[in-house]
C-alpha cells in the first residue's frame, strides 16, 4: 500500500506564505507520504480559491526532493496537448522524474467555450492528445496527422527525465471512461467526488474491461482520492467536511463522498476502499491540512500497513 497526500492549493488572493508552503511540503516528505497531488480546477465553482496545478508543483518540486509530484486530474481536452506535453518534461527534468500525470475527458458539461474548444469531436480531441503527448515524449520525431492536431518532422527537446514519459492515469466513471482507462492508461485514479461503494463498482467494471483489453492488473495501478477529516467529535467533524465540501464544489450534492469521523472511523472507511482495489490512497484535507497531514501518519496509516 502507498499513500499520498494533497499539496496545499487552498490560498485567498495575498495569503501565500512561501516560507510556511516550503516547511509543510517538507513536512510532509519527512511523515513518509508516498506523493503529493494538486487537482485542476481553472474556474473556480464554489468558493474556494484554488491556486494553479502545475504551478503549484512546480513550486514544491523545488521545496523537496524524493517525493512524487501529481495531478488528480488534468482535464486534457481543455489543455493544447503540446503546451502540456512540455510543461509536463520540463517538470519532470526540474524534479528528476518525479512527476505523475492524471488526465480527465471532462465532459460536455464544461464550459467549454471559455477554453475555445466546441463540444463536437471531444472524445478524438481527449484521445488524439493523450497519443500526442506520448509520442512528443518518447520519439525523436513527430509526424502527426490528427483531426485537431498536425505536426511534421517536430521535436521535443528535453525529453522527460523518467522513460518513456510520466505515467498517465485515467479518471473518470462511466463504463466508457472505465474501457479508455483499460485500453490507455497507465493507472486508474478514482475522484474524490465518488463514493467508496462507487469506487468499488468502478473498480469491478475496470477489472472485466482490463481482462478484455488482455491486460495485466498486477500491472495496472488503482488510486482513490479520498476528502478526508479527522477529529475527535465525530458529528462536529462531519458537518465541517460537508460544509468544506460544498465551498469546494458549490453544491451540497458531494456530501456523502467525505471521509469524517475520530481517527477509528476513518481508518475503518479508509480500509473498506483498500478492500475495494485502491492501491495508492490519496488523501484531501480541506482545512486544518497540517494537523490533518500529522493525524493522518500518526493515527490511520500505521492501522493500515
Amino acid at each position: 500500500m502507498r499513500f499520498a497526500i494533497s499539496i496545499p492549493q487552498f490560498f485567498a488572493d495575498g495569503t501565500f506564505d512561501p516560507d510556511g508552503f516550503r516547511a509543510r511540503l517538507r513536512r510532509i516528505e519527512e511523515l513518509g507520504f508516498h506523493s503529493a497531488w494538486t487537482q485542476e480546477q481553472v474556474l473556480t465553482a464554489g468558493s474556494m480559491p484554488q491556486l494553479g496545478a502545475i504551478e503549484t508543483m512546480t513550486y514544491a518540486a523545488a521545496c523537496t526532493s524524493r517525493i512524487g509530484l501529481g495531478c488528480s486530474v488534468f482535464v486534457s481536452t481543455l489543455h493544447n496537448p503540446v503546451h502540456l506535453a512540455r510543461s509536463l518534461s520540463t517538470l519532470d527534468q526540474l524534479s528528476r522524474g518525479r512527476v505523475e500525470v492524471g488526465v480527465g475527458f471532462g465532459g460536455k458539461g464544461r464550459a467549454l467555450a471559455a477554453f475555445g474548444v466546441q463540444p463536437e469531436g471531444l472524445l478524438t480531441r481527449f484521445t488524439e492528445g493523450i497519443e500526442l503527448m506520448r509520442a512528443l515524449w518518447s520519439e525523436p520525431s513527430v509526424s502527426f496527422d490528427g483531426r485537431f492536431w498536425q505536426l511534421e518532422g517536430a521535436r521535443m527537446e528535453p525529453k522527460p527525465f523518467r522513460k518513456p514519459g510520466p505515467p498517465i492515469w485515467f479518471g473518470g466513471g462511466h463504463p466508457a471512461a472505465l474501457r479508455r482507462a483499460a485500453r490507455l492508461g497507465d493507472g486508474f485514479f478514482g475522484a474524490g467526488s465518488s463514493t467508496g461503494e462507487a469506487f468499488a463498482d468502478h473498480v469491478r467494471l475496470l477489472r472485466k474491461e482490463l481482462d478484455a483489453a488482455g491486460r495485466d492488473p498486477g500491472t495496472f495501478p488503482i488510486a482513490k482520492r479520498i476528502y478526508v477529516a479527522i477529529g475527535d467529535d465525530a458529528a462536529r467533524t462531519r458537518a465541517r467536511i460537508e460544509t468544506d465540501l460544498e465551498k469546494l464544489y458549490g453544491t451540497d450534492a458531494f456530501a456523502p463522498v467525505g471521509v469524517a469521523g475520530t481517527a477509528s472511523e476513518v481508518t475503518d472507511s479508509v480500509r473498506r476502499v483498500i478492500d475495494a482495489g485502491a492501491e495508492l490512497v490519496l488523501f484531501t484535507p480541506l482545512s486544518d491540512e497540517a494537523e490533518q497531514a500529522e493525524r493522518l501518519a500518526a493515527e490511520v496509516i500505521p492501522n493500515l500497513r
